[in-house]
C-alpha cells in the first residue's frame, strides 16, 4: 500500500508540472512576448528530453533501482524549479520543462514497472493503471487552479506567476523525502550476464513485433491529439472565445477533471465491459464533441465574462472531450504491458514513453503552426483525421493481440 501511495505521490506532482504547458503557454506569449509558434516549442523541450532520456536509459533503470530513479527525478525538478523565478526568462522556462522530461522519464518507467509488480493479472493491471493515471490527472486539475492563483487579473503580463515554482519546488522536495524512505521493492536484477548494449538493443527490437510497432503507432496518435487539445485549449478559450486568462486556465481544469474522472470510472467499468468496445465507443464520441461543439465557439463580442459562470456554453462543452478521452491512454497500455513477461516491462515502458513524447511534440507543435496560421478552429479540428487513424489502427492491433493469445494458448 504504501508504494502505491508513494508512485501516486510522484504522479501527482509530476502531473501539475507536466500539463502546466498550456498555461504556460498562454503566459510566456504574454509575459514574455513570443509567438505561438515559438511558444509550441516548450512542448518539445519536455516531450523530446522524455523521449531521449528513455531511448537511453529506460533498459538500465532496474539496474539502479526504481526508488533511487524516482528520487533522482523528484529532486532535479525540485532545484529547477526554485532556480526558474530567480532567472524570469523564456530561455529558462525552455530549461525547466528540458528537466521536467527528463525526469519523468526516470519517474514514468519506474512506476509503470512498479505497477507490473504490484499487479497478478490483466484486469487488476488495468484497473491500477487507470486509477493511478486518475491521480495524475487529479494532480493536472490541482495544478490548472494553483497557476491560476499566481496570476494578476488585472495585469496577466507581470512576472508575479513565476512564483508558483517555489511552491512547486517545495511540494516536490516533501515527495521526493516519502519517497526516500518507503521501502520500494527493487526487481530482482539478473542481466548481467548480458551487458548494458544488449539491453538497450533488446528495447529496440521490441518494435519489430508487428504487435508492438501497432501499439506504438496508436500511443503516437493519441498524445498528439490530447496534447494538440490540452496544451492550447487556455490560448483558444482566452482568443477564439475571448475569456480572461485567469479564467481561460481555470475552465481548462474541466478538461483535466473529466479525464480524471474518466480513468477512475474506466478502472472500475473495465472490469465489465471488453476493453475494444469500450475504447472504440469513447473514440466515436470524442469525435461527435469535437464536430458539434467547434460550431458553437463563434463568441459575439459584444459578451462580456468576468467569472467563469459567465462562459459560454462552448467553453464548458469542449473539455468534457476529456471524459471519453481518459480511458484510451491507460487501457491499451495495460493490454500491451500485460501481454509481456514482467522482466520486459522497463524496456517496453522505454517505447511507450518515447513514442508518446513524440506525438505530444508532433501535435503541439503543429496545433500551434495551425492555430497561428489558420485559427483556433481550424487547429482543433485537425484532430478529428488522428482520431480516425487511431480507431483503424487500434483494429489491427486487436486482431494481432487475439493472435498472439490463440498462440500462446496452443504453446501451452
Amino acid at each position: 500500500m504504501l508504494t502505491i501511495i508513494a508512485i501516486s505521490l510522484c504522479y501527482f506532482v509530476f502531473a501539475v508540472l507536466l500539463n502546466s504547458v498550456g498555461t504556460v503557454i498562454l503566459q510566456s506569449i504574454t509575459t514574455f512576448d513570443v509567438s505561438k509558434t515559438d511558444a509550441s516549442t516548450l512542448e518539445g523541450f519536455k516531450d523530446l528530453s522524455i523521449a531521449f532520456v528513455s531511448f537511453f536509459i529506460a533498459s538500465f533503470i532496474p539496474r539502479i533501482g526504481y526508488q533511487i530513479a524516482l528520487c533522482l527525478g523528484l529532486v532535479l525538478v525540485a532545484v529547477v524549479c526554485l532556480l526558474t523565478p530567480l532567472f524570469a526568462e523564456f530561455y529558462f522556462i525552455k530549461v525547466l520543462f528540458a528537466a521536467i522530461g527528463t525526469a519523468f522519464a526516470l519517474v514514468k518507467i519506474s512506476v509503470y514497472s512498479l505497477i507490473g509488480q504490484l499487479s497478478s493479472n490483466t484486469k487488476t493491471h488495468s484497473s491500477l493503471m487507470n486509477t493511478v493515471e486518475g491521480i495524475f490527472m487529479v494532480g493536472v486539475l490541482s495544478g490548472y487552479w494553483i497557476f491560476s492563483g499566481f496570476i494578476d487579473p488585472n495585469d496577466p503580463a507581470s512576472l508575479a506567476w513565476l512564483n508558483v515554482y517555489y511552491l512547486l519546488g517545495c511540494m516536490i522536495t516533501i515527495a521526493a523525502i516519502f519517497v526516500y524512505f518507503v521501502p520500494i521493492e527493487r526487481e530482482p536484477f539478473t542481466g548481467a550476464q548480458t551487458g548494458a548494449l544488449s539491453e538497450f538493443l533488446d528495447m529496440l527490437k521490441l518494435t519489430y513485433q508487428p504487435l508492438v510497432l501497432m501499439f506504438v503507432i496508436s500511443v503516437f496518435l493519441y498524445v498528439l491529439v490530447e496534447q494538440g487539445i490540452g496544451s492550447w485549449l487556455p490560448t483558444f478559450n482566452r482568443e477564439v472565445l475571448g475569456l480572461p486568462v485567469d479564467i481561460s486556465i481555470q475552465l481548462t481544469s474541466i478538461f483535466a477533471a473529466m479525464i480524471a474522472i474518466g480513468r477512475l470510472l474506466a478502472g472500475f467499468l473495465l472490469r465489465f465491459v471488453p476493453w475494444y468496445i469500450f475504447i472504440n465507443g469513447c473514440l466515436v464520441m470524442m469525435f461527435l464533441i469535437i464536430l458539434l461543439t467547434l460550431p458553437m465557439t463563434q463568441v459575439s463580442e459584444s459578451q462580456v465574462v468576468t467569472g467563469i459562470f459567465d462562459a459560454p456554453l462552448a467553453a464548458y462543452l469542449l473539455p468534457a472531450i476529456g471524459l471519453f478521452m481518459a480511458p484510451i491512454y491507460p487501457l491499451i497500455n495495460s493490454v500491451v504491458l500485460s501481454a509481456l513477461p514482467n522482466k520486459q516491462h522497463a524496456k517496453m515502458t522505454g517505447l511507450i514513453v518515447i513514442f508518446s513524447a513524440l506525438g505530444g511534440t508532433f501535435g503541439s507543435i503543429l496545433t500551434g503552426v495551425i492555430f497561428e496560421k489558420f485559427g483556433g478552429q481550424h487547429a482543433f479540428y485537425m484532430s478529428l483525421i488522428p482520431i480516425v487513424m487511431i480507431m483503424f489502427s487500434l483494429f489491427i492491433f486487436k486482431k494481432l493481440s487475439a493472435n498472439r493469445r490463440s498462440t500462446l494458448v496452443k504453446g501451452a
